[in-house]
């Protein structure tokens, strides 16, 4: 799992080789991630906790689904396999939101961000998940305003675009 093989990318975000996520991470890389935001028909957010076993941002709160694109893999065919492993749902209605560029505080991921509806029920990724809950969008955006230390940074940062390019 913490070696599994990624895609290392350019500022282009072209692919120019391939190594271990461990060497990845440890050297600072360019590389590409999903994270998706699954909302249900009341207009509440679905947030994971993630596991105390992960090796980063153990026991915070997080995107409903989220994941590093394997190598060679697409981001469209990355998020509902993500959906799939950490969720147990499929769902035809995955919308591309926007992508944020590589920097420190997000890893050097190139994140694209997605959106989907879905009203549960999960079968959850246990190794991956230790808590969710359905927050209203209201508490989040209390939550992020308030820079809440429960959060990851990640996430804060995902919101923060998300708002912005729907208000």
């Amino acid at each position: 799992m913490h070696n599994e093989l990624l895609d290392v990318v350019d500022t282009d975000d072209v692919v120019t080789a391939q190594q271990p996520r461990a060497e990845i991470h440890a050297n600072g890389l360019r590389h590409r991630a999903v994270h998706i935001m699954v909302f249900n028909d009341r207009e509440q957010l679905f947030l994971q906790k993630r596991s105390m076993k992960k090796d980063l941002n153990k026991g915070l709160w997080d995107t409903s689904a989220a994941g590093h694109v394997d190598a060679g893999e697409s981001y469209a065919s990355c998020a509902p396999r993500e959906l799939q492993e950490e969720l147990g749902i499929s769902v035809d209605n995955l919308e591309p939101l926007f992508k944020l560029e590589p920097c420190p505080e997000l890893g050097m991921e190139f994140i694209q961000v997605y959106r989907c509806r879905h009203n549960g029920p999960f079968n959850l990724a246990a190794e991956e998940i230790d808590e969710d809950c359905w927050l209203e969008l209201a508490i989040v955006d209390k939550r992020v305003a308030g820079n809440d230390p429960t959060l990851t940074l990640t996430f804060k940062i995902i919101w923060h675009q998300f708002r912005n390019s729907t208000n």
